[in-house]
């Protein structure tokens, strides 16, 4: 049986290409309210959530990146949005779906004659 990456990413969804495992992968779920949503003036407060839909929340994070992969995974990511296959946790299941990406972050670890190291690599892609 042929195995499958855990992480692909692309402008389409028919254009996957595989990136570096992350080291991290926090998987997370986030429910889209209403505008009109909100707690009532009655005498228990109620709160009306009034949920209107649920949007993923994957933060990623790679160890001891070298400069090659960085940069291999920030041009992966660097389009307004991309197509991600992940395992998702709630269907228990590989899904691809829309995401677009937070602010990226990769402090350096050291340099050398022949490139960077970085302590990390790592951010946050969201649900369209």
């Amino acid at each position: 049986m042929a195995s499958i990456t855990p992480l692909q990413v692309g402008a389409s969804a028919s254009s996957l290409v595989a990136v570096r495992t992350p080291d991290r992968l926090d998987w997370g779920l986030q429910d889209v309210s209403a505008a009109d949503s909100g707690r009532t003036n009655d005498a228990n407060a109620t709160m009306h959530k009034n949920r209107v839909a649920q949007k993923r929340k994957i933060a990623l994070s790679w160890s001891d990146p070298d400069d090659e992969t960085t940069a291999a995974i920030l041009q992966a990511f660097n389009p307004e949005y991309v197509y991600v296959r992940y395992r998702d946790a709630m269907s228990n299941q590989f899904e691809t779906r829309l995401f677009y990406s937070g602010d990226k972050s990769a402090p350096v670890k050291y340099m050398t004659v022949g490139g960077v190291v970085y302590s990390t690599l790592s951010f946050d892609i969201i649900e369209v």
